[in-house]
């Protein structure tokens, strides 16, 4: 008997956590499914703590407890969990953090945790996925290593498939869906590999060479996970969605496939494609993608820092004045409000602290070109700031941890910064007073207040100071805003 135990998956290109299922999972269930003609069953690493530390019962939060990320997402499989680990001859652990995060819902497995979590379980262990290439749940450090004495195998083969066997284990692993007893929104995978490929701290190109999915495989996917009950996804398993050849005739073939879907977004993009687009295609992919997608969709520009010199050092992808460029153009064509209640495409910036020649004039760049965004009346959804976390193979290993230490007074600072004097007011710019942000699905409990969020890529957190059902939707009217989060109350649907 094969299982799968899902710890969660986040990379630059592509995210597992719940609410988002990734796509790792599937394929392997494929996999097994088409060449070892064996039906997996699919547990979560929440499974495997319900069971061992809760003893497989569920603990309610009182009015004063914060809901537990830890065991929230649990499988159809959650009261038997101890029947199925018996019966399990080959155990398959997929687990990686290459981009670490803040979590709502959900934990991510780390490697020391799971580690202790299996090793009496009598199984043969497999580990893949992004921990192959080493995982780390927090920015600013060395990456876990694997145990040896616990795996008795490390495959890479189970990590990437050849896009000519994708195709049919995608489909035949859509049905994993089945054990799943919550909503999830479906990452889909249109690419792997960077086309640029030098960036000094990225994993993608260790990981993979670059090559494009067929639109009509990707398409039959999408299909059949929606004939299963799918409404929500986003195309996010590539690092440029612009570098996706026919990429405005997938998003209309979707559309026109699936009439029903209820979130259809995407991710990555990189500034230097999106300009190349303006320039020689008269906006065709940003303009697509408007009209296509839903609202609340962000484009997500690695940028990691304005400071030329870094980005110089770190052979980043884009120069200061393109990532300003790129940004305009998608505020000209995607700003106006869909029907959630947010524009239907605007940027996102990811801010990397810890590269190579980093210093105080950093944060001055980064400042500068922010503050000279939220001037001109731009906006940004949201700025993805995190410290470097390290991987051997990379560029960035070669000085390891060293702008990491030096700076590391200065990280919270600059951070703060950020927040309260762009952040903050870019905020009450998307979702200004009394905006009514539609088909929010309430997550967790934190004391009296519930937390919700629409499905999609990078949502807004709402906090309502009340307790409401949760894994429902509901309709917020925003009251207030935080530094990154929104204060809202509930409305009639």
């Amino acid at each position: 008997m094969y299982t799968i135990l899902d710890c969660y998956t986040d990379e630059a290109a592509g995210l597992g956590v719940p609410p988002y299922l990734g796509t790792y999972p599937r394929y392997v269930a494929g996999y097994l499914k088409k060449v070892k003609k064996a039906d997996a069953t699919y547990l979560t690493i929440d499974d495997l703590r319900f069971y061992k530390k809760y003893d497989s019962k569920i603990k309610v939060p009182t009015t004063k407890q914060k809901s537990d990320i830890f065991t929230y997402n649990l499988t159809k499989n959650a009261q038997r969990i101890g029947a199925i680990l018996k019966e399990t001859k080959i155990l398959i652990v997929i687990l990686g953090v290459h981009v670490p995060g803040k979590y709502l819902s959900a934990m991510p497995g780390t490697l020391n945790e799971v580690t202790k979590l299996i090793q009496d379980i009598n199984a043969e262990k497999i580990l893949t996925g992004p921990a192959i290439f080493g995982t780390q749940l927090h920015g600013g450090k060395i990456t876990e290593k694997v145990d040896p004495e616990v795996f008795q195998k490390v495959d890479p083969t189970l990590y990437s498939f050849p896009y000519d066997k994708t195709a049919e284990y995608a489909i035949a692993g859509a049905t994993i869906l089945n054990q799943i007893p919550d909503l999830r929104m479906i990452e889909i995978e249109t690419g792997k590999g960077c086309d640029i490929g030098k960036c000094s701290f990225c994993t993608e190109p260790l990981k993979n060479k670059v090559e494009f999915r067929n639109n009509k495989d990707v398409l039959e996917e999408i299909k059949t996970l929606y004939t299963l009950g799918a409404r929500y996804f986003r195309l996010g398993k590539q690092t440029c969605f612009y570098t996706l050849p026919k990429a405005p005739e997938l998003l209309k073939q979707i559309r026109e496939a699936c009439p029903d879907l209820i979130v259809l977004h995407i991710d990555n993009c990189n500034p230097v494609k999106v300009v190349q687009d303006h320039k020689k295609n008269d906006d065709k992919i940003t303009k697509a993608i408007v009209k296509y997608c839903t609202s609340g969709n962000i484009a997500a520009f690695g940028i990691e820092s304005f400071d030329l010199k870094v980005v110089r050092s770190n052979m980043l992808n884009t120069i200061p004045n393109i990532g300003y460029e790129a940004i305009k153009i998608i505020n000209k064509l995607g700003s106006k409000r869909g029907e959630d209640g947010l524009p239907k495409f605007i940027p996102g910036v990811n801010i990397i602290f810890g590269l190579k020649d980093e210093s105080k004039q950093t944060h001055v760049e980064n400042m500068k070109w922010l503050k000279k965004i939220y001037d001109e009346g731009l906006m940004l959804r949201r700025i993805n700031i995190r410290q470097v976390a390290i991987f051997e193979g990379t560029k960035l290993f070669e000085t390891k941890d060293k702008f990491i230490r030096k700076n590391k007074k200065y990280y919270w600072k600059w951070r703060n910064d950020i927040r309260q004097n762009i952040d903050h007011p870019m905020l009450k710019r998307i979702a200004p007073i009394n905006t009514i942000m539609k088909n929010c699905y309430a997550e967790i409990y934190d004391g009296k207040t519930t937390f919700l969020r629409q499905f999609g890529t990078y949502p807004l957190i709402i906090g309502v100071k009340k307790r409401v059902p949760l894994k429902k939707f509901y309709n917020v009217k925003v009251k207030g805003h935080m530094l990154r989060s929104l204060v809202g109350e509930i409305v009639s649907n």
